[in-house]
């Protein structure tokens, strides 16, 4: 799945980025508000963000500097992943030159604050905590500190879904609805394959990139993820052997492309030669966007559980607005990062204007979300997502130390795919070594 870079791949550049810089301090700001910072409530806020949500979110600024008189807002684009290395550099700088309001991904915003428990603002005594039932289910753990503290409120949410060609299943006479877990795309795959000459879906299979969105996404299916939610390795569960044996199983078939090299997935859909595309909600757009000469073409349906009879639905990524612990304007700040992000008028401004699908639950209510897509030869995409979002979803525990699992996961995939490895004996493999390099449990 190795198209340009794709939102989650370039997220893990930046993860080993910033794990060169080494985060290793434990301060950065006193989250009860310490003589670093001060609760001003006007004067202008510096909001850091990048691309397409930096523009969304200065379109939220003319409605708030009306409704907020005295606050001006400034949304500074530092591009994606120099936002990271900023960020981080900030923190470890006991907050130095960070902006008031922070956009923070999943994959950072536990590690900051295991690393730097001090350095974003407590919300809580903002009144952050009475909007903990307003968002997707599985993401408000993510926002808490260890002290209990809301830290942050989510705004994008991505839940997984299956994007395929509906003229190629149509064509191997496969109906789509009989497929409910992968061993039934497994058991398909052949027909569609014979019937269209296309693979059903892509990986590096050497891992020239970290191509571990499926393998995630199989485990995040399950409930399960590098680690639990105590901080235990968990890259040797039944849960993740069981991810890298579906990924073997589709390679063994013949089902599985090697996307290798800058653009290779990218020009093998635009060939037609893969037949399914497991992405979350973002992909929406992308698919439409770069491939429109495929319109009518695509479908989406609830991603096939990774068990038979498993779940179905997944939450893969997030992003979070948080406030600097150490900013001089702490109540305006909080003031922007609720009005944009608990108000279904301005969520879904910035959704129309940038598609980062809202973790904002009430904003479900917008026609737009049950509008036909003709990309999706009329289908209701956005519904299928909201449908998945109300199965329910449990966090993901990505810890500071994700970058190295990751790493430690990708070798073990790339052993199994290009060398034949077991798939339990290279995980179990690679857990040792994720336990040695962090010094946490393997659990049970």
């Amino acid at each position: 799945m190795s198209h340009a870079l794709t939102r989650r791949q370039i997220l893990h550049l930046a993860t080993a980025s910033a794990a060169a810089f080494g985060l290793s301090a434990c301060g950065g700001g006193d989250a009860g508000g310490g003589a670093a910072g001060a609760d001003g409530e006007s004067g202008q806020i510096t909001v850091w963000s990048w691309t397409t949500a930096a523009e969304a979110l200065r379109g939220v600024v003319p409605s708030f500097e009306r409704d907020n008189p005295g606050i001006k807002v400034d949304v500074q684009d530092l591009g994606n992943p120099a936002i990271w290395d900023k960020i981080t550099v900030g923190l470890a700088s006991a907050g130095k030159g960070l902006a008031d309001v922070l956009h923070i991904g999943v994959d950072y915003l536990p590690g900051y604050l295991e690393k730097f428990p001090q350095g974003l603002a407590d919300l809580s005594r903002l009144g952050a905590d009475r909007h903990k039932d307003a968002f997707a289910d599985g993401l408000w753990p993510t926002v808490l500190g260890k002290d209990g503290a809301v830290r942050a409120l989510p705004w994008e949410v991505n839940p997984l879904g299956l994007f395929y060609r509906h003229d190629y299943f149509e064509k191997a006479d496969v109906d789509p609805a009989s497929l409910t877990s992968w061993d039934d795309l497994i058991a398909a795959g052949p027909e569609v394959r014979a019937a269209t000459g296309a693979q059903l879906l892509g990986l590096d299979k050497p891992g020239t990139t970290q191509d571990m969105d499926f393998f995630q996404n199989l485990m995040q299916l399950q409930g399960a993820f590098y680690f639990d939610g105590e901080g235990r390795v968990t890259l040797a569960s039944e849960e993740a052997i069981q991810a890298l044996t579906v990924i073997k199983r589709l390679d063994d078939a013949g089902l599985l492309a090697d996307t290798a090299g800058q653009g290779t997935w990218k020009r093998l859909v635009g060939q037609g030669k893969l037949a399914t595309a497991p992405y979350p909600a973002w992909a929406v757009e992308y698919l439409a966007t770069k491939f429109p000469a495929q319109s009518g073409k695509w479908r989406v349906m609830r991603p096939p559980a990774a068990v038979p009879g498993g779940g179905r639905s997944a939450i893969v990524n997030s992003t979070y607005l948080t406030v600097s612990a150490t900013s001089k304007r702490r109540k305006a700040a909080w003031r922007f990062v609720e009005y944009a992000l608990t108000k279904p008028a301005e969520i879904n401004r910035m959704f129309a204007s940038g598609g980062v699908f809202p973790a904002l639950t009430s904003a479900y209510a917008d026609p737009r979300f049950s509008a036909p897509h003709p990309f999706y030869g009329g289908q209701r995409v956005l519904s299928s997502f909201v449908d998945s979002l109300g199965a329910g979803a449990g966090a993901t525990h990505f810890t500071g130390d994700y970058s190295r699992a990751l790493k430690l996961a990708s070798d073990a995939q790339s052993q199994v795919l290009v060398k034949g490895a077991d798939p339990a004996q290279a995980l179990k493999e690679a857990a040792k070594q994720l336990a040695q390099q962090t010094g946490r449990q393997q659990a049970a």
